[in-house]
């Protein structure tokens, strides 16, 4: 006797039900592949069979997705950090994005950008630059000011702007280190602008400084080639430098 109903249903390589129709389908490896990518941006470097744990599809599926993004330049594959000692076999790989790869995700800048940039530099001078970084920066943070200034603690400020920057597209998140937080930022969607034009990056890593109450230091940017752009949270307030109120006025 055939079987009906669910336990008739084909099933695709990654463990769900296989769609009927190739556009279907089509579709369905798209959106997979697009997490299997999201994955890559926000934790990459990172490997094939943490991938398959974290989105709950086969190591088979998760391998397929990467070949593509490897195939079309969005993904490049390093060798992983080794825990205890190596073993027989090739090591194994971790991936992350390209460039290519994060310009899926929506970058906010363009030619037309840059052009823009360029232009208000010849004919305004570098500090109208400085005073454009400033105030597109100051656009960004300020709408969350209330939320990242209502504690005190700097590494509860640091996790509320991860939050508000990932609002905004930087698909940002916080570590704990010895000496604090690590703000990790691993979108940039002004990283081709800021490559030619620091300033952007300059006024940032300030207006962060000015937000959570503390001096802090940027060790790394998408713009100069990084994988993420990383600023160093300390755990205490340096000597004389006290935390801004909610309101922007006097300190806390």
């Amino acid at each position: 006797m055939k079987k009906t109903g669910a336990a008739q249903q084909r099933r695709d390589g990654e463990g769900r039900p296989a769609a009927t129709g190739v556009p279907a389908q089509a579709n369905a490896d798209g959106r997979t592949r697009h997490e299997v990518a999201r994955l890559l941006l926000e934790e990459g470097p990172i490997t094939a069979a943490v991938v398959a744990e974290k989105l709950g599809i086969s190591p088979t599926a998760v391998r397929r997705h990467l070949d593509t993004l490897l195939d079309c330049g969005e993904a490049e594959a390093l060798d992983a950090p080794r825990r205890g000692p190596r073993g027989r076999g090739r090591p194994a790989r971790a991936f992350r994005l390209t460039d290519s790869g994060r310009a899926r995700f929506g970058h906010a800048y363009d030619d037309l950008a840059v052009s823009a940039v360029r232009f208000l530099a010849e004919h305004a001078g570098p500090e109208a630059v400085r005073a454009f970084a400033e105030r597109r920066v100051a656009a960004l943070v300020e709408p969350h000011r209330d939320a990242v200034t209502s504690s005190a603690a700097p590494a509860s400020r640091a996790e509320a702007l991860a939050t508000a920057l990932t609002r905004e597209g930087y698909a940002a998140s916080t570590r704990q280190v010895r000496t604090g937080e690590q703000l990790c930022q691993h979108h940039c969607p002004v990283a081709h602008v800021a490559a030619e034009f620091p300033q952007l990056c300059e006024a940032e890593t300030e207006a962060f400084a000015k937000l959570l109450g503390t001096h802090v230091q940027r060790l790394a940017t998408i713009a100069r080639g990084d994988t993420a752009c990383t600023t160093h949270v300390p755990a205490e307030n340096p000597r004389g430098m006290e935390a801004p109120s909610p309101d922007g006025g006097n300190p806390v």
